[in-house]
């Protein structure tokens, strides 16, 4: 699952799918919303622009943990 930080909130979409990997992603400036990401217990936390960067590597990488 991939989430806009700053249009959930991470500990709500956590608890709903425990069993499910969960890449984060919001703007460099809200540290907040990447604390509480990374808190909830998000697989992945990243900023928008890594998210443009490298989005197929970390998609590939929580597939990976699937298995």
């Amino acid at each position: 699952m991939i989430c806009d930080i700053a249009r959930i909130e991470p500990e709500e979409v956590a608890d709903a799918y425990p069993d499910v990997p969960i890449l984060g992603f919001t703007n460099h400036t809200d540290t907040a919303g990447l604390r509480a990401a990374k808190t909830a217990g998000f697989d992945q936390v990243v900023v928008k622009s890594a998210l443009d960067e490298r989005g197929r590597d970390l998609v590939e990488g929580l597939l990976a943990s699937l298995e």
